[in-house]
């Protein structure tokens, strides 16, 4: 929101500058919502900044839930055993 604003955009404007509805720039500002990486390029495009994308932590935030004696999960090979 801040980006938008400091360019002087409104949810509109930056709506139809993306090809999304008003709706889902709300949406996104107020946290009701997720935009897509295809969303969140657009955004950084036209507003001439980065996003913080969704799903990724930040080496930072890894780095204190380490620090803080937080395990980390682990994917395994294999599945469960087979049925005979």
């Amino acid at each position: 929101m801040q980006a938008r604003t400091a360019l002087k955009m409104s949810q509109k404007d930056l709506a139809t500058a993306i090809n999304a509805k008003p709706q889902v720039i709300q949406e996104y500002e107020n946290g009701k919502a997720i935009p897509d990486p295809g969303v969140i390029s657009k955004l950084e495009r036209k507003l001439k900044t980065k996003l913080p994308r969704p799903g990724k932590k930040s080496k930072v935030a890894a780095k204190e839930g380490a620090a803080k004696g937080k395990q980390q999960t682990t994917l395994t090979r294999g599945g469960p055993p087979k049925r005979r």
